[in-house]
């Protein structure tokens, strides 16, 4: 087994983990956030009722004009996270549980659930 599918097969069980202990609910929905090479998402899950009632993305219309003034990856989520707590707040949520996918809390990932709490989330 090489490297990459080791890595894969770590991933995949740490995903399951996180899976079973973090759950979105009416009163406390499930913040997601995704990070690809390129682009942050954010995605904010009822899973009680399986319904996505925000989402928001670093491609989205809404926060491409934004988006040109920031200098680097970072403050491009930043931005993202205070574009989609702005949008969730709209819609009467106010308290979240991060999912971070598995990945660290670290980088884009801390830049966006920073941005989202200074948007006006509560995690």
């Amino acid at each position: 087994m090489g490297r990459l599918e080791k890595k894969k097969i770590r991933s995949a069980r740490v995903k399951r983990g996180l899976k079973k202990r973090i759950r979105g609910t009416s009163d406390r929905p499930r913040l997601v956030v995704y990070r690809s090479l390129k682009h942050i998402y954010g995605t904010i899950v009822d899973d009680t009722k399986g319904r996505t009632l925000a989402q928001l993305s670093s491609a989205s219309k809404e926060v491409v004009d934004q988006i040109k003034e920031a200098k680097g990856k970072t403050s491009v989520s930043k931005i993202v996270g205070m574009a989609l707590a702005k949008k969730a707040l709209e819609k009467d949520i106010k308290m979240v549980v991060l999912d971070r996918g598995g990945r660290l809390y670290h980088g884009r990932v801390k830049a966006f659930a920073e941005g989202a709490r200074e948007g006006g989330l509560k995690f």
